[in-house]
């Protein structure tokens, strides 16, 4: 990318429950911080109380209008229902799917749509349909009937569709004639008790990238799209790119949000992401003692503690901790978060965990001030976990407890690669 002319910015992150703005002067050192609830309905409104606030919180009299540079995941986790012919494969092939693809399952149903079926299906609000329909060489009945269904229902979510290959073409022609967006992709139950869920997982991503930015709404979306062009973990991406040139090195670095966790392993040669849609700290906290049990990270008895203050952080999305005892409980489920996150992202990119140099968190729960040395926990379940010890036990990790990892991933998409690195040397390597 050609640099650009450099001057201070405003670097917003648009999350799906906070706005967050730094000030950036053209040196790369930060000016200033704050940030905002998202708002409903309006995501412009918070942006601009945000921009507001962290112009009058930086330094007065320059003369220089900052640029603004966004981006976004105030979408938060693709939420994926999944239509297929027998509930426990239909339910199994859905997890495998969305994981790591920035998804969460919403809602299965197995066998033929009917009305009362489809109507089910439409209040569990999906962002995408996941349509399977038996392995290759079944009878494909099933799988255009229920094709036919979605063509004629009031659904206009995109729809993946990954079923029987001879039924392919029909069921994307009958989908296709009533206009409903389709993405084809190969079978994901190609022989019986076997599944494939790479194709469908790539283009659920895909999917997610749009989703992630958020801005819906006939008078939000134009000036939404006007200002925001990076989803957050694009963002996030380049910052991890920047780290391993600065560092030569191989990068982990893992982002847990409210509603999603993401996971970049960079080198000097490639980035490599995945974004899990069930994990965060506040709306997506039940994945995370769901998907910690079924790690086994989380036992019975910690489960039981955990549940009232999962159930709570899911339904308060904009709770803040005042005590140390509820910071305390807010570095755990992110500890949880960042090992599931990390064990799913090295199983996908199986030699993303040779030679990682060094390890970064990032996130609004670890921007609290932490008095405690509670932020040492979590360093040590990333160490100590006996899935990813081998990988991460002699690299440091650092926390990015000033807010520099997105606005310097903004920076550097923006071409200012210089204030990047000052901004991650200063605020992140020390």
């Amino acid at each position: 990318m050609t640099p650009v002319d450099e001057g201070p910015s405003v670097c917003l992150d648009v999350g799906s429950t906070w706005t967050k703005a730094a000030l950036v002067r053209s040196d790369g050192a930060l000016a200033g911080f704050a940030e905002h609830p998202t708002t409903a309905g309006d995501v412009l409104a918070g942006m601009d109380a945000a921009v507001r606030a962290v112009s009058a919180a930086g330094p007065s009299g320059t003369g220089v209008e900052p640029e603004l540079l966004a981006c976004s995941s105030a979408g938060g986790g693709l939420r994926l229902a999944v239509i297929g012919s027998d509930r426990l494969t239909t339910t199994e092939a859905g997890h495998r799917v969305a994981c790591s693809a920035g998804a969460h399952v919403v809602h299965v149903h197995a066998g033929p749509l009917e009305p009362a079926d489809v109507r089910m299906l439409r209040s569990t609000r999906p962002g995408v349909v996941l349509l399977l329909g038996g392995a290759d060489g079944d009878d494909p009945a099933g799988l255009l009937h229920n094709a036919g269904r979605l063509a004629r229902a009031r659904i206009r979510t995109p729809i993946v569709l990954a079923g029987n290959a001879a039924a392919q073409e029909d069921a994307l022609a009958l989908l296709r004639a009533t206009g409903r967006t389709v993405v084809p992709c190969d079978n994901v139950l190609p022989r019986r008790g076997e599944l494939a869920p790479e194709p469908a997982r790539a283009a659920l991503a895909v999917l997610y990238q749009r989703h992630a930015l958020g801005g819906r709404g006939p008078a939000v979306a134009p000036r939404f799209r006007r200002l925001v062009r990076v989803a957050t973990p694009d963002a996030v991406g380049h910052a991890a790119s920047a780290l391993a040139r600065i560092c030569d090195a191989r990068v982990l670095l893992v982002d847990v949000g409210c509603a999603t966790t993401d996971v970049h392993s960079a080198s000097r040669a490639d980035v490599r992401r995945t974004v899990e849609g069930d994990l965060g700290v506040r709306a997506a906290a039940g994945g995370v003692l769901v998907e910690g049990q079924a790690e086994g990270v989380v036992d019975p008895v910690e489960a039981d503690l955990l549940g009232p203050t999962v159930t709570r952080m899911a339904s308060e999305v904009g709770l803040v901790p005042r005590d140390p005892g509820s910071a305390a409980e807010d570095r755990r489920i992110a500890a949880l978060a960042s090992v599931i996150a990390v064990r799913r992202h090295l199983r996908v990119h199986r030699d993303a965990g040779r030679d990682v140099e060094l390890v970064v968190l990032s996130g609004g729960v670890f921007r609290q001030r932490d008095r405690s040395g509670g932020l040492g926990a979590v360093v040590a379940t990333l160490r100590t976990d006996p899935v990813l010890a081998p990988a991460l036990r002699d690299a440091p990790v650092v926390v990015d407890a000033d807010f520099a990892v997105v606005p310097a991933g903004l920076l550097a998409a923006r071409g200012r690669t210089t204030a990047a690195e000052s901004l991650l040397r200063d605020h992140l390597l020390g």
